[in-house]
């Protein structure tokens, strides 16, 4: 069985929201038309979901005095539990499982697997598991952060996995990340794939 991975594709990560990554309303769509077909043929789909405590550690707006070296590391506000920005985009289909990540207050988690100390480890291994999933189809935000560390971390556990490119959008604080995220992941062995590559 295969598995689609719909990462974070959050109020607050999209177009309008507090973090808000560029362009990424235009990867619904495609992701839409993922979601359909894997249900279609009876494969997996979930989702994961930066489901953070209101103090996390990691807001800037939570810590004094940062140093200029620090702040990549701090972001603002987002994706708090039960708000508005931590809901699923509302053009974005219905997911039944979701994977909460990201719930420790002092620990940021950017993988769907693990978090970022690799202390703990959310549901989405044993999920995968359970259902006999092999193969790992990753969409969602952001390219550069949390999709390339749910690649890493799905090549690491042993699973064969694709990131489907046009269906992802990247923060790029530095104006290299995707790139160089792409690169990363493809050199570790992931499979770089266009939506119309699982339609052929």
């Amino acid at each position: 069985m295969r598995a689609l991975i719909v990462v974070d594709v959050q109020n607050d990560f999209c177009e309008g929201g507090s973090l808000a990554v560029k362009d990424s309303n235009s990867i619904i769509l495609p992701i839409n038309r993922l979601i359909k077909k894997f249900k279609e043929n009876g494969d997996l789909v979930i989702a994961t979901k930066d489901w953070h405590p209101e103090n996390h550690k990691y807001f800037k707006e939570n810590v004094d005095n940062l140093r200029l070296e620090e702040r990549v590391n701090y972001w603002p506000i987002h994706c708090v539990q039960n708000s508005f920005g931590a809901e699923f985009h509302q053009d974005l289909l219905p997911i039944e499982e979701i994977i909460y990540k990201g719930i420790d207050r002092e620990v940021d988690s950017y993988s769907g697997f693990f978090d970022n100390e690799r202390l703990n480890e959310t549901k989405l291994r044993e999920l995968l598991e359970k259902k006999g999933v092999r193969e790992l189809y990753i969409v969602g935000l952001a390219t550069d952060y949390c999709v390339k560390y749910t690649v890493l971390d799905g090549l690491e556990l042993g699973f064969k996995v694709n990131v489907v490119l046009d269906c992802c959008k990247a923060v790029n604080l530095s104006p290299n990340d995707e790139m160089e995220a792409i690169e990363l992941m493809r050199k570790k062995g992931a499979e770089i794939l266009k939506n119309y590559d699982i339609f052929l």
